[in-house]
C-alpha cells in the first residue's frame, strides 16, 4: 500500500493538477476594464464621415422644425412697424397667408442647414484633432478653450459657404410677399435679377453672424459639460448610462444656446434685412437700423436658438451613441503636467 507522501506527490505531478492551478491563478489575476465596443477608431475617416452625418441630421432637422418661428423673427427684423411682436407676427402671418404660410422657406432651410451641419460638426472634429496634435497633449489641455474657439471658427468658415445661397433664398421667400413661394421658383428669379451676387452678397455678414455664434456654441458647450460633470452631476460619467449622459448633453446645449443668441443677434438682423433689400450693403443696413434696431426680435431668437442648440447637441451625441462612435470624456490634466506642477510646488 502506498504511503500518504507518495499519493500527494503523485497528485501534485498530475497534469490535471497543473491545469487546475493555472485556471485558479487566472481567475485571481486583476481584471482589465472592458473597452467600449466602438465601431471605428477615433480620428478615422469613418469617424469623421459619421460625425458629418450627425451634423446633417442635427442642423437640418432642427432648423426646419422651427421655420414658423424663424419666419416671424425675420419679419419682425425687416418690418418692425408691421410685425410688432411674436404673437402679433404669428397672427398676421396666418391672417395673410393661412397656416401654410408659416412653412414658407422650409426647403432652403432644410437643404442649407443640412449642408452647414455637415461642415460645422464634421470639420470641427477634424480641426480640433489637427490643432490638438499641433499643440501637444499638455498645451491642448491648458489652452483647450482657445482650441475649441479656433476649431469651430475654422469649421464654420467653410460651412457658411455652403449655407449662403440657401439662406439668401429663404429670406427672400419669407420677407418679400409675392416674390416666390418655393425654392425652385425663387432661385432662378434671384439669379436673373442680380446674378451670382444675389446668393453670396450676404456671405460676409453671414460669417459675422455664424462664426461668433459657432465659436460660442462649441466652446460654451464643451466647458459647460465639463463643469456639469465636475460640479453638478452626482456621479462620475463612467458610471452613468448613455441616456443619463444625453440629458447632460441637452442641458449643456441649452445653456450654450442662450449665449449664442446674444453674441450673434445683431449680425443676424443685418443678414435678414440685407437679403430683403436689393442693392443694399451691411454698413448701410446697420446705419439705417441703429443700435436699438439691431436687437429687434431678440426674444424669439433666444427661445429658438436655445432650443435649437440643445436639440442639435442631443441629436449629434445620439448619432454617436447609435453608431457606437468613440465619445471621449471631458478632458483631464495629463499626468506629465501634474508631475511638473508638483515639482514647481
Amino acid at each position: 500500500m502506498r504511503s500518504m507522501e507518495e499519493i500527494l506527490k503523485a497528485v501534485k505531478s498530475s497534469p490535471f493538477t497543473s491545469q487546475f492551478q493555472a485556471r485558479c491563478d487566472a481567475s485571481l489575476a486583476p481584471v482589465e476594464p472592458l473597452k467600449e465596443d466602438n465601431s471605428c477608431e477615433f480620428g478615422s475617416m469613418k469617424y469623421y464621415a459619421l460625425c458629418g452625418f450627425g451634423g446633417i441630421l442635427s442642423c437640418g432637422i432642427t432648423h426646419t422644425a422651427v421655420v414658423p418661428l424663424d419666419l416671424v423673427k425675420c419679419r419682425i427684423q425687416v418690418d418692425p412697424a408691421k410685425y410688432k411682436g411674436v404673437f402679433s407676427g404669428f397672427g398676421l402671418t396666418v391672417k395673410e397667408d393661412g397656416f401654410r404660410g408659416l412653412a414658407k422657406g422650409w426647403a432652403p432651410t432644410f437643404f442649407g442647414y443640412s449642408i452647414q451641419g455637415l461642415g460645422k460638426f464634421g470639420f470641427y472634429e477634424v480641426f480640433k484633432t489637427v490643432y490638438g496634435n499641433m499643440l501637444g497633449e499638455e498645451k491642448t489641455f491648458l489652452w483647450r478653450t482657445s482650441l475649441y474657439l479656433a476649431a469651430s471658427a475654422s469649421a464654420e468658415f467653410f460651412a457658411d459657404i455652403g449655407l449662403a445661397p440657401f439662406e439668401a433664398t429663404k429670406v427672400r421667400i419669407q420677407t418679400q410677399p409675392g416674390f416666390a413661394n418655393t425654392m425652385r421658383e425663387a432661385m432662378p428669379k434671384m439669379y436673373a435679377d442680380e446674378g451670382i451676387r444675389a446668393f453670396y452678397k450676404g456671405l460676409p455678414p453671414l460669417w459675422a453672424r455664424q462664426i461668433p455664434y459657432t465659436m460660442m456654441k462649441f466652446a460654451a458647450f464643451e466647458r459647460t459639460v465639463e463643469f456639469l460633470y465636475k460640479y453638478v452631476v452626482p456621479k462620475p460619467r463612467s458610471e452613468m448610462s448613455k441616456p443619463e449622459q444625453l440629458v447632460v448633453t441637452f442641458a449643456g446645449g441649452y445653456i450654450a444656446g442662450v449665449f449664442c443668441a446674444l453674441v450673434s443677434h445683431p449680425a443676424d438682423t443685418i443678414v435678414s434685412k440685407l437679403n430683403q433689400s436689393k442693392g443694399s450693403t451691411a454698413v448701410s443696413i446697420a446705419k439705417e437700423l441703429g443700435w436699438a434696431g439691431l436687437w429687434k426680435g431678440l426674444g424669439p431668437r433666444i427661445i429658438m436658438i436655445g432650443t435649437l442648440t440643445a436639440l442639435q447637441w442631443f441629436i449629434y451625441d445620439s448619432v454617436k451613441v447609435v453608431f457606437r462612435l468613440p465619445r471621449p470624456p471631458p478632458p483631464e490634466m495629463p499626468e506629465s503636467l501634474k508631475a511638473k506642477l508638483a515639482i514647481e510646488k
